[in-house]
């Protein structure tokens, strides 16, 4: 019965307890026996334990009886991290309801207003709550004020919880199944990044019922979010329609889909499809998160669950499509904004290649083309969401595949007359037309290291900088920055200045032409692939000196002298060399004519200078652990 349902996602900044928060529901609700239980259970990579974040959303299914009457929660933990920001929309797209969770000793923090506004745009419920009130920081009364200002709800609606020592959290879990609408009792519109309809200005409720109304007196068929108002029997008439919101593979189930039904219902045995992957398929198994699998006869409308496709291929299957015989109108593809090359080191190219498919298979995001480096030979090169993104993903590889790899510098996607390049080695050398990515950045600072921040004003070039107080304590930064500025050390740089008080987030902006040139790096007269970088104007000498002097401290000496060049604009704009090793090839003569020893340094000076020649023909061999090295 759907209107048993309660389906909801927890939101918040890095750090505010999320996963914590998931324990302690899991631990209510009996979902894992406390034997079993262990810290941040949802978080199933080692990575996320590690690092202490939630870098992949985690469903789970949980069971609950509030006066006699037995409820199935879903609960999905997402990302706080902006680069995840599509695992976050994905979750969004699949609920009705959100805890907004703010993190008592922190406040407000950048992302927390971020995810805020995307669950408000959805139309989900939500419910504020402040977590950490266990050590009673003095700010904690004007941290619930600030939460029930954004929310726009009354104080004494902001839970007080402790994840840690589980202060408030039974409370909490009642009041998700009191104030969450059941699939069956919502008219949400269309979630923003996988439908399209216009949504309802309402951000807690449905609209009135002259809507729904309207829509079916057009003669169309009613909307997925739609059809969650019509009682389950009358959806038999209606295609059964479920969105993928996240994927894994098995070696035995093949590729398995994470699904919410949005209308109908689906069996083990039967056969669907993908709507635009446009391949069909017989579903092998389905089942619900325990958060282990679990497998049931059926799925049906408002539920969440997974799907057994028996597919191999991990191109076939894409987040956000629909399982069904009709589209979710709208559907889009995460855009990556970062690139990056990868090149194999301790593994030969397929061993790379099926290690990349395997992790597209969970982390849709990643956009993965074959490339090809002159001196490292075949590659990929992958498109990321940021430059966190790239990070996990270069540990993923070694953790969960023993892969080691050799990375070109991140990069962005440039414009030039309208054409996207993403791949900085094929720019032109003359940049006078060249338009950059940039972003809408919003900062929340204590207001005592706001000197502090303009000062990075310069280095990053921020621009069009507004500021907006928060509290008496607390300032909102606004500017617009260079996506490139953004995945260099701009975040380091920023927790550096403010003592590690202030967060940020970030949209994508348009793009906006810029003074930059093209810089490569030769050696011995050849230009080095992989070393090429675009550097604003004004700092690219800067660059060019530092480039040139870290490759002459990590380039092995050779038998003849190496000219390392930056170039840029058509002109050496820096230079060093590398000398050759040196032998003493007179060693062994004493005293006598010099005349012998003049020939014997001119024969050597001779060879020095044709292995030089042949070296160049043959193009100079950079070692992998100096591009390691360099681009660390």
């Amino acid at each position: 019965m759907t209107e048993n349902i309660r389906n909801f996602v927890i939101i918040a900044h890095v750090d505010a307890g999320k996963s914590t928060l998931a324990d302690r529901f899991l631990e209510i609700t009996g979902t894992v026996e406390k034997r079993q239980m262990k810290a941040q259970f949802l978080d199933q990579l080692e990575l996320e334990r590690e690092r202490g974040i939630t870098i992949k959303m985690a469903p789970v299914r949980m069971s609950y009886t509030l006066n006699a009457k037995p409820y199935t929660l879903n609960l999905i933990d997402t990302p706080g991290h902006p680069d995840f920001s599509y695992e976050v929309s994905r979750a969004l797209a699949a609920v009705e309801g959100a805890i907004l969770l703010v993190d008592a000793t922190q406040g407000i923090q950048a992302q927390t207003l971020a995810n805020f506004y995307a669950a408000k745009k959805q139309g989900l419920r939500i419910i504020g709550a402040v977590n950490k009130v266990d050590l009673n920081p003095p700010q904690l009364q004007s941290v619930i004020k600030e939460t029930a200002d954004l929310i726009g709800c009354a104080l004494e609606e902001i839970f007080k919880v402790s994840a840690k020592t589980g202060e408030g959290v039974k409370a909490l879990l009642e009041t998700i199944i009191k104030f969450v609408p059941a699939p069956s009792e919502v008219f949400r519109n269309t979630p923003p990044v996988f439908l399209t309809e216009p949504r309802s200005a309402r951000s807690s409720g449905s609209p009135p019922l002259d809507s729904r109304a309207a829509e079916s007196d057009r003669g169309r068929t009613p909307s997925s979010a739609a059809l969650r108002d019509i009682p389950h029997e009358t959806q038999a008439a209606y295609l059964s329609k479920a969105l993928i919101f996240d994927s894994f593979y098995d070696d035995h189930k093949g590729i398995i889909a994470s699904v919410r039904v949005f209308s109908g219902e689906f069996r083990a045995g039967e056969e669907t499809k993908l709507t635009a992957g446009r391949e069909k398929f017989k579903i092998k198994e389905l089942g619900f998160f325990t958060p282990q699998l679990k497998i049931t006869e059926k799925l049906q409308s408002g539920e969440i669950g997974y799907v057994a496709t028996g597919l191999k291929d991990p191109d076939k299957l894409k987040i956000g499509d629909t399982i069904g015989n009709e589209a979710l109108a709208g559907y889009n593809e995460p855009k990556p904004v970062v690139f990056v090359s990868f090149y194999p080191d301790n593994c030969e190219y397929d061993e790379l290649k099926k290690s990349l498919q395997r992790l597209k298979l969970n982390d849709s995001a990643l956009k993965i083309e074959p490339d090809f480096n002159e001196v490292l030979g075949r590659g990929f090169k992958i498109g990321f969401l940021g430059k966190l993104h790239f990070e996990i993903t270069v540990e993923r590889l070694e953790r969960e595949f023993g892969i080691k790899t050799i990375n070109s510098f991140p990069s962005v996607a440039y414009k030039i007359k309208e054409k996207i390049i993403e791949n900085v080695e094929g720019l032109p050398d003359d940049l006078s037309e060249i338009q950059e990515p940039m972003v809408n950045l919003e900062i929340i600072s204590p207001v005592k290291y706001l000197g502090d921040i303009f000062q990075l004003k310069e280095i990053f070039r921020m621009e069009d900088i507004k500021t907006e107080n928060l509290s008496a304590e607390r300032i909102l930064i606004k500017a617009k920055m260079p996506l490139v500025e953004l995945i260099s050390d701009f975040d380091d740089r920023l927790k550096s200045v403010s003592e590690g008080f202030a967060s940020f987030s970030y949209e994508l902006g348009e793009y906006q032409r810029a003074e930059l040139e093209k810089m490569e790096i030769l050696v011995a007269g050849f230009k080095v692939p992989g070393l090429t970088r675009v550097v604003p104007k004004n700092k690219i000498e800067h660059e060019a000196r530092k480039t040139v002097d870290k490759l002459k401290e990590v380039l092995p000496r050779q038998q003849f002298n190496q000219a390392i060049q930056a170039k840029a604009g058509g002109r050496i704009i820096a230079r060093e060399n590398v000398p050759a090793l040196k032998k003493d090839v007179t060693g062994y003569l004493y005293g006598g004519d010099r005349t012998r020893k003049m020939k014997l340094w001119k024969k050597q000076k001779k060879g020095k200078k044709k292995l030089a020649t042949l070296a160049g023909q043959s193009r100079i061999q950079i070692p992998s652990e100096v591009f390691k090295k360099m681009l660390k």
